[in-house]
């Protein structure tokens, strides 16, 4: 398992090395006007395609070594070609979305829908229960409604990742906790082999995030938010079906932030008459950004940017870690997880609607 996240944090960084190199005049195509747009300069959007060259050429490791004989016992079989292929038109299409900014987000549903579309063909993923006895019973008559939530998820993560991508560092270091969080849990309940693909997504994480944070000379993309939500999403599902020990809502709690932060997102777009699928500058991390980063002095204002744009993204770091440190340790208990779940929403509105008000909270303050 070593070896294969030396090779997925390796490939990675040096795409993306390549990437920062060659594609940076491409990036004078992205508009300079957008609402969600909190740097100076032109910096390449193309990480999506560094984390998918350095996953795939991991996991193809893997699944040959597997065919020599599996030395690390990780059990990659031809299954993982089949993660990899279901990756692909999720990832396709967001890298695409990055290298023309014409794919309406219509089409990239449609794409991530497609991923979930094969994961279900594929796989046979399924959610058979929620911990909530009459659901479960539902469940239990009409099975095509785990498949619907299996539909849900790995459709809708990718778009979830994509809306927290706002600053240096904060989707990928959360992408990077969850997959380590997810990981531990797999070695817990001995599933090595799901653990091996979430323990090498997180290694080309971390090299992408070289070039990343906090210098912020490449950015993931749709792409990149893709390849983190699908793999992160096809990993949840497999780890609680395969796994009767581990609760339905221990991936719901590590992902909290992300998926409350879409819904929350929906219902504020829905309020004001606006369609979900338009861009705007009111989601936390760019009020945290607004509103509780101080203004840093610099006489160069790129630098000033830069410096501020890295300020912001380790408030929401610790914001994820108040949910995946009892989401570890309570990882079989389903009911602890939903009240940790439900503080977590109360707690985001709470600040939401404080930081709008101007009334910063006093844990959020420097």
């Amino acid at each position: 398992m070593i070896w294969l996240c030396v090779v997925a944090f390796g490939v990675t960084a040096l795409a993306a090395a390549f990437i920062v190199r060659w594609a940076r005049d491409h990036a004078r195509v992205y508009g300079q006007g957008m609402p969600q747009r909190f740097h100076v300069g032109h910096v390449p959007r193309l990480g999506g395609a560094a984390l998918l060259l350095g996953i795939g050429v991991s996991w193809v490791l893997g699944h040959v070594l597997w065919r020599w004989g599996d030395p690390g016992m990780l059990q990659l079989g031809s299954w993982v070609l089949a993660w990899l292929l279901i990756l692909l038109p999720a990832a396709l299409g967001g890298i695409a979305e990055d290298l023309t900014q014409r794919l309406s987000v219509r089409y990239r549903l449609l794409l991530t829908g497609g991923s979930a579309a094969l994961a279900l063909w594929w796989l046979g993923l399924n959610v058979d229960r929620t911990g909530i006895a009459g659901l479960d019973w539902a469940l239990a008559l009409a099975p095509w409604g785990g498949m619907l939530i299996v539909l849900l998820a790995v459709t809708g993560l990718p778009h979830a990742f994509n809306i927290i991508d706002g600053y240096n560092g904060l989707a990928g270091m959360v992408a990077l906790i969850v997959c380590l969080a997810l990981a531990h849990v797999a070695l817990q309940v001995g599933d090595r082999a799901v653990a091996a693909l979430l323990v090498t997504t997180a290694a080309a994480t971390g090299g992408f995030l070289v070039w990343n944070y906090p210098r912020g000379m490449l950015f993931a993309g749709d792409g990149g938010a893709y390849v983190w939500g699908v793999v992160i999403a096809l990993a949840s599902v497999s780890l609680v079906q395969r796994n009767a020990d581990v609760s339905p809502w221990f991936p719901m709690l590590l992902l909290i932030y992300p998926v409350w932060e879409t819904v929350f997102s929906i219902y504020r777009k829905a309020a004001r008459g606006i369609s979900p699928g338009v861009a705007d500058a009111l989601h936390f991390h760019q009020l945290i950004y607004r509103r509780i980063v101080r203004g840093v002095f610099h006489d160069d204002e790129s630098r000033r940017v830069l410096m501020r744009n890295n300020r912001t993204s380790p408030y929401l770091w610790g914001f994820t870690l108040l949910t995946v440190v009892p989401a570890i340790l309570f990882w079989s208990n389903t009911a602890v997880l939903m009240v940790f779940c439900a503080l977590f929403v109360v707690t985001y509105v709470l600040a939401y609607l404080a930081i709008v008000r101007f009334k910063v909270p006093h844990w959020l303050r420097h």
